[in-house]
C-alpha cells in the first residue's frame, strides 16, 4: 500500500498544481520570477515575508509589513493597495509593482429561488470550478472546490463526470471564501454579523487527493488573525482516502465528514469506487481512530439515498451497526438529479422510515433539505460549466452532422 505522503504527493503531481498562473511553491515559499506580478493570496505568513524581501523590503521591517497586508487582505478584505492608507505612498507603489491581489475571477452568478448562490470562477488559462454558497437561518455554508474535475467516479455525482483537470491552489481555494465575503458584503465583520460562518470542503474534487494545499488554505481560514473561521465550522470530507485521514486528523485538525452512501461492500464497490481499494472495514476503523472525535465533535456520515440501491429499511438497521462506538451524526441526501444521472431519488416516505431507524438508535439523523437544485448547485450537481457547454456544443455537432448525412447530395 502506498505510503499517505506518496498518496498526496502523486496525486498533487497528477493535478499539477504548479501552473503558469500561481506562484512557484517550495517548502510554502512564493518567489517572485518572470511571472510576476504574483498574487500574495494564498501565502502562508512565512511565504509572505519571503515574498516581501524578495521584492526589496527590509528583512527587518518585513514581519511588520507582513502583518499590515495580513489584516489589509483578510479582515478588511482589500482588493488593492492604494486603500492601504496606513502604508507609506512608496511601500504601496512597491508592493503594486510587484504583486496583486486577485481573486478568482467571477463567470457567472446565479442565486436560485431558496436563496442559494452558486459562482463560476474561473483561474489562469481558462479554467473554471464552481462553489456555493448556502444561507440558513442560523448559519451561511459556503461549499468550496479543492479540484477542477476529479478523478473518483462515484456514479451518483455530477463532478465525478468530469476528468480531474488539476488541484486548485491554496490561493485559489481561500480565494472561494474571499469571492463570497466580496460579493455578500461580509467584510470586515466577525461571529455571529458574518454572512459565512461555515466552510464544507465538499465541493468539486477529493481533498485529501490535494492535501498540502487544502492544509495550508485550511490553516489560512482559520487563523485568528485574518479569515478567523473556527476549525470546527471548517468540515473537510472525503470519499475514503483511508491512509490520509489519520493525517488530516494530526495536520489539518477540522471536522470530518465521510462519503459513506451504502453499508455494503457490493453497492459501495460500484456507487463509490475507491472502495474496491479501501473498503468499508478499514474505513470504519480510520473515523474510530480520528483524533479528537468525541460526542461533541462527531464524525459527519453523509448517505445519498438512491432509490432500490441503498434505501432499504434493512440497510438502514445495518448502518447503525456498522457506525456503533463512533460519535457520528448521520447526513440523509435526497439524491439530487442531473443530466443523464443513472439514478432516481427514493421516495419521501421511505426516506423518512430510514431516517426514522436511525434516529431511533440515538443517531441524528437529518434530512437534507434540497437547495439550489433550480441552478444545479445542490448537492451532487456541480460541474464545471465550460465542460457542460462543451459537451453541449459535441452534442449539437453531432446532430448537424447527422442532419446533414440525411441530405440529398
Amino acid at each position: 500500500m502506498s505510503s499517505p505522503a506518496s498518496i498526496a504527493q502523486g496525486d498533487a503531481r497528477e493535478g499539477d498544481p504548479g501552473t503558469a498562473n500561481a506562484p512557484v511553491i517550495e517548502g510554502q515559499i512564493a518567489y517572485i520570477g518572470a511571472m510576476s506580478p504574483t498574487t500574495l493570496i494564498g501565502q502562508t505568513p512565512d511565504a509572505l515575508k519571503a515574498s516581501l524581501i524578495a521584492a526589496g523590503v527590509p528583512e527587518k521591517a518585513a514581519p511588520m509589513r507582513a502583518r499590515q497586508l495580513w489584516n489589509w487582505v483578510y479582515v478588511h478584505g482589500a482588493k488593492d493597495f492604494a486603500s492601504m492608507t496606513n502604508l507609506a505612498k512608496d511601500v504601496r507603489a512597491l508592493f503594486a509593482d510587484n504583486f496583486t491581489l486577485a481573486r478568482p475571477e467571477i463567470v457567472t452568478e446565479q442565486i436560485s429561488n431558496d436563496g442559494t448562490r452558486k459562482w463560476l470562477l474561473r483561474t489562469g488559462a481558462g479554467i473554471e470550478f464552481e462553489t456555493v454558497y448556502i444561507p440558513e437561518p442560523d448559519r451561511g455554508t459556503l461549499c468550496v472546490s479543492s479540484q477542477v474535475g476529479c478523478t473518483l467516479n462515484c456514479r451518483f455525482c455530477h463532478t465525478g463526470t468530469q476528468k480531474l483537470v488539476r488541484n486548485l491552489t491554496p490561493a485559489e481555494i481561500v480565494g472561494q471564501l474571499m469571492v463570497a465575503r466580496d460579493s455578500l458584503g461580509d467584510w470586515p465583520s466577525t461571529g455571529e454579523n458574518r454572512r459565512v460562518t461555515n466552510v464544507v470542503m465538499m465541493g468539486m474534487g477529493e481533498p485529501l487527493y490535494n492535501f498540502d494545499n487544502v492544509k495550508t488554505a485550511i490553516g489560512m481560514m482559520a487563523d485568528g488573525d485574518g479569515l478567523a473561521l473556527s476549525k470546527r465550522r471548517v468540515t473537510l470530507s472525503t470519499a475514503g482516502v483511508v491512509p490520509m485521514i489519520p493525517r488530516a486528523g494530526a495536520e489539518i485538525g477540522s471536522s470530518l465528514a465521510i462519503s459513506l452512501h451504502a453499508v455494503r461492500d457490493d453497492i459501495r464497490d460500484v456507487i463509490v469506487p475507491i472502495n474496491k481499494k479501501y473498503p468499508l472495514a478499514e474505513l470504519l476503523d480510520a473515523c474510530r481512530n480520528y483524533p479528537g472525535v468525541s460526542n461533541a465533535r462527531r464524525i459527519t456520515f453523509e448517505y445519498v439515498m438512491l432509490k432500490g440501491v441503498n434505501d432499504s429499511l434493512p440497510e438502514a438497521r445495518e448502518l447503525v451497526k456498522l457506525i456503533r462506538g463512533i460519535p457520528a451524526k448521520i447526513n440523509l441526501i435526497p439524491f439530487n438529479p442531473w443530466p443523464g444521472a443513472p439514478y432516481e431519488c427514493s421516495d419521501w416516505e421511505q426516506i423518512e422510515k430510514f431516517a426514522e431507524i436511525v434516529n431511533r438508535a440515538g443517531y441524528a439523523s437529518p434530512v437534507r433539505t434540497p437547495r439550489g437544485r433550480d441552478i444545479m448547485a445542490a448537492c451532487g450537481q456541480l460541474k464545471s460549466e465550460s465542460v457542460k457547454l462543451k459537451a453541449k456544443d459535441r452534442v449539437m455537432g453531432q446532430l448537424e452532422s447527422a442532419a446533414l448525412a440525411r441530405m440529398p447530395g
